[in-house]
């Protein structure tokens, strides 16, 4: 066996994987549990016959992560090691890859789609694989696509179906569910278990040797005063106010306290309601009260100047788009109030306290120059704004801090390319950059140097994600800094996340302390119920699309309520792009600008946006089918879905009540090109 250097710890909480059981790996983030698994990985392919092994992330840049900063390293020279995921032209043969490799590091998603895709080329069978390394396995639950590669792999195991392979899970914390009384967050455990058909292990021996390892930071609240006087969040409110007043009183009265996360709940739904019942006075009202209450949010959060730019940008969009009277009043209100707005945001007596509270932790921090921190916010528009603040702030850049943002990959306006994150963390990591301004995605899995500074600000998340920020606050003497506003949501929730942090830790212990034939009988009870609730939902599913018709769904456009087309237009592509196959439909719609992925595709490329000839609501892209056709792919969120059983704004495709036919280039196209004679095509 090579010398992989395992510290104590991580040589005892592998001991279960190494007898070929199933296993989670607990160690907190930087404790080296990917160390850990390419030990095990090595020696199940040095000590099982026809091993075939793969890793499975969450996250596609963890596939290169993971291959080139730790599996490469260490086992190339003894085996084929195949690294693929979304951004792959591989991905496609997938499964003739497999074949071809010892281990292969993919995303869950790409394994997910060869379970199910039946070509040669693409498919696999989870008993191809001898061993399945699950990356942070905590989240092998309800609708995650580990945790519906899992629930294959239980049902497999109660029929008593073929070799299913060894499993070995890695997390910093499997948390509590949600949970805050023990029994609770037992069962939370034992469920998470009992989805990856594991026992949890962790170092009983050698905690003082973990903690040396990973010691915790220091950490500081820094505590704020609410602002006295806020002129421009209550100018918003009485702006609000106006709107509320147009709107039936029963329907004003029933919202909760403007600038919270409750009342943007609530007019989330307040415009479904308006768009199921056609009343496009309430359902635009909606929309734009959510736009005045995210101003209220960021004025909290950030400055007020980038508060007043985002509801500027959203009415400048607008101004084109004006359809009646609703609509003239709404962009009339804000047009009347721009300047005054525009002047209080520029007021600095009442600019937001958390952000001299903030200037004053970063200062403290960076007067070392050798300083390395993280600024976590809840939004990716939080980081942007962040981002200018920190890059206009005079005090901050005398102390030479250099930003850079690190958000989500997406194809939206303040997205990142899969390429910017790898040069982002890059940059952060050989001191180009020295603070890095990120959503949550920095929280889990990512190889970021060690830092001594981590700040989390106006961000609300659970005990899982506060365990996993803290743990990026790794370098000697490090501080981990919440600041937050006293008596604030920010604070109330921190304060939780430690409670059921500490809640996790006994929990574990107590399913760790359960004898060997009462955890074997809680988690096959538990398998028991889970497989009958999958195979109940699956068969409601399957009625839920047979409710209607193709032709009995009529879809009209969310925005204008236009009706566009019937569900019998409507084709899948690779079982995900649902287009509209009618030459006709083009009339409903405009296009915009160019869309452009970071990845290529086998059979279609991305084309230019499309909107509502009427109103201009976005609807999605056209594509470029087989380099022959342009046909229009809708975002369902987009619309609202007429049935006999009334109006429906489904969220995803999945939720439609009928069948979409599988695209088919021969028949579906057939119409365009009727100077072929396709019925003959069989006899050519």
């Amino acid at each position: 066996m090579m010398d992989f250097n395992l510290r104590p710890y991580q040589e005892e909480v592998v001991q279960t994987a190494l007898r070929g059981e199933n296993s989670i790996i607990w160690l907190p983030t930087g404790g080296g549990k990917t160390r850990a698994a390419v030990y095990v990985t090595h020696n199940h392919l040095e000590t099982t016959a026809n091993a075939k092994v793969a890793v499975l992330v969450n996250k596609v840049h963890l596939v290169d992560q993971h291959f080139a900063k730790e599996f490469k390293p260490y086992l190339e020279s003894r085996c084929k090691i195949t690294a693929i995921s979304g951004d792959s032209n591989e991905k496609d043969l997938f499964g003739r890859l497999v074949k071809a490799s010892d281990l292969v590091i993919c995303t869950a998603q790409i394994l997910e789609n060869a379970l199910i895709n039946m070509e040669e080329e693409k498919h696999v069978e989870l008993t191809d694989f001898t061993l399945l390394v699950i990356d942070e396995c905590h989240h092998t639950q309800k609708e995650s696509v580990y945790n519906k590669i899992m629930g294959r792999y239980v049902e497999k195991k109660l029929r008593k179906e073929g070799n299913l392979p060894q499993i070995l899970g890695l997390t910093a914390s499997p948390g509590t569910g949600g949970n805050r009384k023990l029994d609770k967050a037992v069962d939370h455990v034992l469920q998470i278990c009992a989805n990856l058909d594991s026992v949890i292990v962790s170092t009983k021996n050698f905690t003082p040797v973990l903690q040396e390892v990973v010691p915790r930071p220091k950490k500081h609240y820094d505590i704020v005063e609410r602002r006295a006087l806020d002129p421009f969040g209550d100018h918003l409110k009485s702006m609000m106010s106006m709107i509320h007043e147009i709107m039936p009183s029963t329907v004003s009265r029933s919202l909760r306290e403007m600038g919270t996360q409750e009342y943007e709940a609530d007019v989330v739904e307040l415009e479904k309601t308006g768009v199921k019942t056609e009343n496009r006075l309430i359902a635009q009202c909606a929309l734009h009260l959510r736009q005045y209450n995210d101003a209220l949010l960021i004025n909290d959060t950030v400055r007020m100047v980038d508060a007043f730019r985002g509801l500027d940008e959203f009415y400048n969009s607008r101004k084109t788009k004006l359809l009646d009277g609703t609509d003239i009043f709404l962009q009339g209100l804000f047009d009347e109030n721009r300047m005054e707005l525009k002047l209080l945001a520029l007021d600095d007596r009442y600019e937001n306290p958390k952000l001299a509270r903030l200037q004053r932790t970063l200062l403290d921090e960076f007067s070392d120059k050798n300083s390395h921190g993280i600024l976590f916010s809840k939004t990716r528009r939080g980081t942007h704004c962040l981002y200018d603040w920190v890059n206009t702030n005079l005090a901050l850049l005398r102390v030479n801090i250099k930003a850079g943002i690190l958000t989500g990959a997406g194809t939206g306006a303040n997205h990142m390319t899969q390429n910017g994150q790898k040069e982002t963390i890059q940059q952060f990591r050989v001191g180009v950059l020295n603070l890095l301004i990120s959503t949550s995605v920095a929280e889990e899995g990512l190889d970021i140097p060690e830092c001594n500074l981590v700040v989390r600000y106006g961000l609300l998340t659970n005990e899982i994600a506060q365990q996993q920020a803290s743990g990026r606050a790794r370098a000697m003497n490090s501080v981990y800094s919440v600041v937050a506003e006293e008596g604030g949501r920010d604070l109330r929730r921190e304060l939780i996340n430690e409670y059921l942090e500490s809640l996790t830790a006994k929990a574990i212990d107590q399913v760790q302390q359960m004898s060997p034939r009462e955890f074997r009988h809680k988690i096959s009870e538990l398998q028991q119920i889970a497989v009958l609730i999958r195979i109940q939902a699956e068969r409601k599913k399957d009625e839920r699309k047979q409710r209607y018709s193709p032709g009995q769904a009529q879809f009209q456009c969310r925005g204008c309520f236009l009706p566009v087309c019937s569900g019998e237009e409507l084709r899948k592509i690779e079982n995900t792009h649902h287009v509209n196959i009618n030459p006709e439909f083009v009339r409903h719609y405009r296009t915009g600008g160019q869309v452009f992925l970071e990845r290529s595709f086998e059979d279609w490329e991305p084309g230019q946006v499309i909107s509502c000839n009427k109103c201009g609501k976005d609807w999605g892209m056209e594509i470029r089918f087989r380099s022959v056709v342009i046909l229009p792919c809708l975002k369902i969120k987009n619309f609202s879905l007429k049935t006999p059983g009334g109006k429906s704004t489904p969220k995803q495709w999945k939720d439609v009540e009928f069948q979409v036919k599988e695209f088919n280039f021969l028949e579906d196209m057939s119409s365009r090109f009727p100077d072929l004679d396709l019925d003959d095509r069989h006899t050519i």
